[in-house]
């Protein structure tokens, strides 16, 4: 109830909106094109052909994001050290080792029929803007002032770039590589959760590699071109401050690896019939999560012209829409595990390194030649550097061993033909029904998601897709590709699996489908070596399902209700054990008593879910400390929940004790931080669950601008486990910046947010107007009809030839 009145509210102040206009020039339209930007800053766009609404979409997008789409340009192009200097040299290296150096033409049909066209006239549009606010430098963002620096133009190798495919397998491909050296096979089997697995000796982690090799930094190019940008300036003291509150350690995911991303940074997204919906119409619901951060990852935006009627949000530095609703049906995805990354490891010829055995061929001196490529690296205040990019037959050469000769490459799934994120969605965009949503689906190669779809019919529907190498060892066994093999041929990819042979359901009888990057693979899936071997905590997923099935047909209040969710299912299972426990400690005991009484909602007013979090965050570092041997905690920096729970659930007085000294280590904690009145401990707090969004250039700026670039502190609730997934992190660092509601039997009512706004312009009011609104998990309506979007309308630009 507490989100409808929010959404009512939100409506309210609209009756006396003043709405503005405007006309602008400019060329590389065909007609002209009306814009109506509604009051929550969603521009929908009205063309009345397809080359002037993607030129719209790219105008707009650069008007609305023109510093994160110029950061996407420089990182895409290999090109940020000419902003950012030295330290940004191996970055480039790496950006332009894994450029995709494919035949354009064929690699921009592959996402439409008219990709070249939707592409082009994309760019342009970005183009068109730059040019235009180029006359006038002086109204360019302020990062752009502050960095001495100006916008650079687009080409559609820009768009297609690979530089944030969400794949990453070779990290704990690498990883695991080294714990089986260090631990061997077993243990690591005991310590991850791999799974669908159908014996205990599976999956095989069989090392065909020199384990004492692995040592080195081997990814360091890789990791360059893959870590956020950081902007290196003065701390403020609000930084500081920052940096003194206590973090979760990294078995609690506060490392920044993937493989705390993977564990704690989830999307949820689920359909329902219309046999389970108040309206009778199918319903659906999507939160991707990814990192939180100002400008949002995400941009709203509707795309209205003959043969395209489509609102929703993908990234802006991409055309078309990833996650949203047409006239006929509406889709959603969150990550689905595929493999798509091997690393190679080649014996290099002792006389000539640029030469690799293959086949074996080296022992009478017929070496395997790599390619290579000479790039020139421009340096802001410095020399330019000449990089020298090697490659294999498998993939780019990240690493060279010369005492040992040794060479490493990658094989990434990234690098075939269509492997650009989310591009694929175009063709989406226009599905009709259910056969074509899927046959679109079959385009959508990285990164692996799981697909769904609601449509007034009353279908509903998923299909997992992603390219799926099938892996065949020389002697036609598959291999799993959890773990670095022999570049010498005897590891090889067999092609990749049909997408349509991945899981899929089609109205399945119990009237929902839900996924939250949880395994949804049976443990007899053919070509098991294509799919992956470890996935997110089903806890989301469980809440979901069980919210879904309570037996009360849902409508749109129960589904924010559900996507704003803090019910800990971990808390379920873990505080029963204390139930019969009792401390000598005045203190702990008193904690108990909170907990006792505890409807294990992580809300933001409670003060046993501060108890709950610090014990369950003491418990995971206790088990991981007595499970994990020491020289393996580099390499595996968390356990399972899953590995957590089965330790804690054998009923030992060692056990018992091991609660109890857990709680007595929180409550010592939460004293130190929160104070000594245990009634202080609201979990939503500054000292405590909170967020701050901090703009990358805060430390280059002064005080004033600080106050207007950076946001929050404001209350948070949930952790990483909670349907609202806020991550296992005081300041919260990832979770769902935007969320989307549809009920198919009517587009207008659609709900979304957006944090913290539309805009990435702190001069913009869509700067960080969504920010309270998303902070109470709150929504806007994303009307669809033009008759109501004009009511809304809080201008109108048109664009003219």
């Amino acid at each position: 109830m507490r989100q409808l009145l929010i959404l009512i509210i939100s409506l309210l102040p609209f009756c006396c909106h003043a709405q503005s206009g405007q006309t602008i020039q400019t060329t590389g339209l065909q007609q002209p094109v009306e814009i109506i930007r509604d009051r929550w800053g969603v521009n929908h766009i009205f063309a009345k052909n397809e080359h002037d609404l993607f030129f719209a979409q790219g105008y707009s997008a650069a008007q609305d994001r023109l510093f994160q789409l110029e950061i996407w340009r420089r990182q895409a192009t290999g090109t940020v050290a000419e902003m950012l200097g030295q330290q940004e040299v191996k970055r480039d290296i790496g950006t332009r080792l894994f450029r995709y150096r494919g035949d354009i033409t064929k690699e921009l049909r592959h996402y439409h029929p008219r990709g070249p066209q939707i592409i082009g006239a994309f760019v342009a549009g970005i183009n068109a803007y730059i040019t235009q606010i180029l006359k006038t430098p002086e109204k360019l963002p302020f990062e752009f002032q502050v960095l001495k620096t100006k916008p650079g133009l687009w080409t559609p190798e820009i768009v297609i770039s690979r530089h944030q495919g969400l794949m990453y397998n070779v990290r704990e491909e690498l990883n695991y590589g080294r714990l089986v050296k260090l631990i061997g096979p077993d243990k690591l089997r005991e310590l991850q959760w791999f799974h669908p697995a159908a014996t205990p000796t599976e999956p095989d982690l069989t090392l065909h590699v020199n384990g004492d090799e692995l040592f080195q930094p081997i990814l360091e190019l890789y990791e360059a071109f893959r870590l956020p940008l950081k902007f290196e300036g003065q701390a403020t003291k609000a930084d500081e401050d920052e940096a003194r509150l206590p973090k979760p350690g990294p078995f609690l995911g506060g490392d920044a690896g993937f493989e705390a991303e993977k564990k704690y940074n989830g999307s949820n997204n689920w359909v329902l019939s219309g046999a389970k919906s108040a309206s009778g119409y199918p319903m659906l619901a999507n939160d991707p999560h990814r990192a939180q951060s100002t400008p949002s990852l995400r941009y709203w935006v509707h795309l209205h012209a003959p043969n395209w009627n489509v609102v929703g949000a993908g990234e802006p530095t991409l055309p078309g829409v990833s996650v949203g609703h047409n006239e006929y049906g509406a889709w959603g995805l969150t990550i689905f595990e595929t493999d798509n990354e091997d690393l190679y490891v080649y014996e290099t010829n002792p006389a000539n390194p640029n030469q690799y055995r293959y086949r074996g061929k080296g022992s009478t001196s017929q070496w395997e030649a790599m390619r290579i490529l000479t790039e020139t690296i421009p340096v802001k205040g410095g020399q330019s550097v000449k990089a020298t990019l090697k490659y294999t037959r498998h993939g780019p050469v990240v690493f060279e061993d010369i005492q040992h000769h040794k060479a490493y490459a990658i094989r990434t799934g990234g690098l075939e033909i269509g492997s650009a994120p989310y591009l694929a969605s175009l063709r989406m965009n226009q599905a009709r029904n259910w056969a074509e949503f899927r046959q679109a689906c079959l385009f959508s190669r990285v990164p692996g998601e799981n697909m769904i779809w609601a449509d007034k019919t009353g279908t509903i529907g998923w299909q997992a897709v992603g390219l799926s190498p099938i892996r065949k060892s020389s002697q036609g066994k598959s291999y799993t590709g959890l773990l670095p093999v022999p570049g010498d041929g005897r590891f090889e990819w067999a092609g990749f699996l049909p997408i349509d042979k991945l899981p899929n359901k089609l109205n399945p009888p119990e009237g929902y489908v839900v996924t939250a990057n949880n395994n949804l693979t049976p443990v007899n899936f053919p070509n098991r070596s294509a799919i992956g071997w470890t996935w997110a905590s089903p806890s989301r997923a469980h809440r979901i399902e069980e919210v879904l099935n309570d037996g009360s047909r849902k409508n749109l209040v129960d589904f924010m209700a559900l996507q704003a969710d803090y019910l800990a299912i971990p808390a379920r299972t873990l505080v029963p054990l204390l139930q019969n426990l009792a401390s000598p400690n005045d203190r702990t005991e008193q904690a108990l008593s909170y907990l006792r009484r505890w409807d294990y909602k992580l809300t933001p007013n409670s003060v046993p879910a501060s108890i709950y979090v610090t014990w369950e965050e003491q418990l995971k570092q206790a088990v991981y400390l007595a499970k994990v041997p020491a020289n393996a905690r580099p390499y595996l920096k968390s356990l399972p929940t899953k590995r957590v729970m089965d330790a804690l659930l054998i009923p030992t007085a060692a056990r018992d004790s091991l609660l109890l000294t857990c709680l007595d280590r929180a409550v010592a904690e939460l004293t130190t931080r929160l104070g000594s009145d245990m009634d202080d401990w609201v979990y939503g707090q500054r000292k405590n669950k909170h967020i701050t969004l901090t703009h990358p250039l805060s430390n280059l700026v002064d005080e004033a601008m600080r106050k207007k670039i950076n946001l929050g502190p404001v209350a948070r609730g949930g952790y990483g486990e909670t349907v609202n997934a806020t991550a296992n992190t005081l300041n919260q660092t990832h979770g769902a910046s935007f969320r989307i509601l549809v009920d198919t039997e009517d587009w207008d009512k659609t709900l979304g947010i957006n944090s913290p706004g539309q805009s990435g312009d702190p001069a913009s009011p869509h700067y960080s107007d969504l920010f309270p609104l998303w902070a109470e998990n709150g929504y806007f309506p994303v009307f669809f009809s033009k008759k109501k979007i004009q009511t809304v309308a809080e201008g109108t630009t048109v664009l003219k030839p």
